[in-house]
């Protein structure tokens, strides 16, 4: 079905649906690439830098510790994957890798999935479905 997904991931959201929905959207197509788009935020470059000596390379080599867990569960769907890390502001990177690629649809989590919450979308969610061009897939 899809052959170019993006799949923004944030550390702080829930990603247990993910996998399976991306198994759906795949069709279990082998041409289907996934790629796992993780943005550092400024503020955490910052502090990890100021007071635990961390640059760059040093935080992607934590995040993609943290992220073996949900990768081995996507390598036991047999879904093809990339890893790609930023720094800066999430919503403005995230903006930019959109319209610099030519995905075909973006996958996000919802991080305010409780019926108590104002707003239903996260703020970065409703950033990027609101801006982007490319059809925009919401996983509660």
């Amino acid at each position: 079905m899809y052959k170019d997904i993006l799949l923004p991931y944030d550390f702080g959201n829930s990603f247990n649906n993910v996998p399976d929905q991306l198994v759906k959207l795949t069709d279990n197509s082998e041409d289907a690439k996934i790629t796992i788009f993780n943005v550092i935020p400024e503020s955490e470059m910052v502090d990890n830098v100021k007071y635990q000596g961390k640059h760059f390379k040093e935080i992607i080599g934590d995040k993609e510790e943290k992220l073996k867990p949900f990768l081995a569960e996507l390598e036991e769907r047999g879904l093809n994957y990339t890893t790609r890390f930023s720094k800066g502001r999430v919503t403005n990177e995230l903006l930019k890798e959109i319209n610099e690629n030519n995905y075909e649809v973006v996958v996000m989590s919802n991080r305010r999935s409780k019926r108590e919450m104002k707003h239903v979308l996260g703020h970065v969610t409703h950033k990027v479905a609101k801006r982007v061009n490319t059809p925009v897939l919401i996983i509660k």
